[in-house]
C-alpha cells in the first residue's frame, strides 16, 4: 500500500546555514500530525517545501505515491495539498465570499474571456458560478462564518481573519492541509472552537492534517502523530505522550513555559 505523504532525507541550506537536515517522516491518510519545535527550528521551511515555495537541496516529498519536489505551488495544489500562513495572507479589500471564492480558482473552467463574455443566466459560466459558491457556502457553514461572509476581510477582528484564511484553503477541496500556527492572536475561546472544528475538518471531510502549532495543550489534545525539530534535525517522532516526555524535547523547549508546564 502506497503511504499517503513522505519525506525521505529532506535537507536545504540557506547560504551556510542549514535550515532543515534530513529530516523524514510519513503520515497516514486522515489523520492529525503535528510538527513541533521552539522558534528558528525549521517547522515553517519544511511546509515550504511541501508546498513548493522552496526546493530542497536534497531528499525528497513523496504525495500518494508521486514525487512531488520541486513542482510549482499551483501545480501542488492542483494535487490536492493546500496551507495556510502563520501570516495572514488575504485580500483585506474584499469580502470573505470573495476571498473563499478565490480558493475555488483551480476548479474553475470558465475562463476569463467566456465567462465575462457569456455570464447570462443559464450559461455555463452562471452555473459553474452557482456551484462554487454552493461549495463556499458549506464551508461557511462548517466554520460557523455566515455573519462574515459579506464584509470587508481588512475590518473584521484578527481571530476571525485566521478563521478565513483556513475556509480559504478548504475552498480548494484539499486531501491535505498544511496549518501554520492556526491558532496565533486567538484567545482562549476561538481557540477552544478552532480545535473542533479542525476535529471536524478531519473527521467530517476526511482531510488528512499537518499542523505546526504553540500551543502545547492543542497539540496534545488533537494530534495523533507528533514530530518534534530543533535547529532543523529531528527529535522524536510518536504518540502524543511519547514525545512530551522526551528529554531532549523538554530540553529544547526549556524556557517555553507552556510546554514545560504543561508536560510537567
Amino acid at each position: 500500500m502506497t503511504d499517503f505523504f513522505q519525506m525521505e532525507n529532506v535537507t536545504i541550506r540557506f547560504g551556510g546555514l542549514t535550515a532543515v537536515d534530513r529530516v523524514q517522516f510519513k503520515v497516514d491518510r486522515g489523520v492529525i500530525f503535528s510538527i513541533i519545535g521552539p522558534n528558528g527550528a525549521g517547522k515553517t521551511t519544511l511546509f515550504n517545501c511541501i508546498s513548493g515555495l522552496y526546493k530542497p537541496n536534497s531528499g525528497r516529498i513523496l504525495f500518494k505515491g508521486e514525487d512531488i519536489t520541486g513542482l510549482k505551488p499551483h501545480r501542488i495544489a492542483r494535487k490536492g495539498v493546500a496551507r495556510t500562513f502563520q501570516n495572514i495572507e488575504l485580500f483585506s479589500r474584499m469580502t470573505t465570499m470573495e476571498n473563499l471564492m478565490l480558493g475555488r480558482h483551480i476548479h474553475m473552467k470558465t475562463g476569463i474571456w467566456s465567462g465575462a463574455t457569456f455570464f447570462r443566466r443559464g450559461s455555463r459560466a452562471a452555473r459553474e458560478e452557482i456551484q462554487h459558491r454552493e461549495q463556499v457556502e458549506k464551508i461557511i457553514d462548517l466554520l460557523d462564518l455566515q455573519h462574515a461572509r459579506n464584509q470587508f476581510v481588512g475590518g473584521l477582528p484578527y481571530g476571525t481573519q485566521k478563521l478565513i484564511e483556513l475556509a480559504r484553503a478548504l475552498a480548494l477541496e484539499p486531501e491535505l492541509l498544511l496549518l501554520d500556527e492556526p491558532s496565533a492572536g486567538m484567545n482562549s475561546e476561538e481557540k477552544q472552537d478552532l480545535i473542533f472544528w479542525i476535529k471536524d475538518i478531519q473527521d467530517e471531510l476526511g482531510v488528512t492534517i499537518l499542523l505546526i502549532e504553540h500551543d502545547m495543550k492543542m497539540v496534545m489534545d488533537i494530534s495523533d502523530r507528533i514530530l518534534a525539530i530543533n535547529f532543523g534535525k529531528p527529535i522524536i517522532e510518536g504518540l502524543p505522550e511519547e514525545v512530551q516526555k522526551h528529554p531532549e524535547v523538554l530540553k529544547a523547549y526549556l524556557g517555553e513555559d507552556e510546554f514545560v508546564e504543561y508536560a510537567a
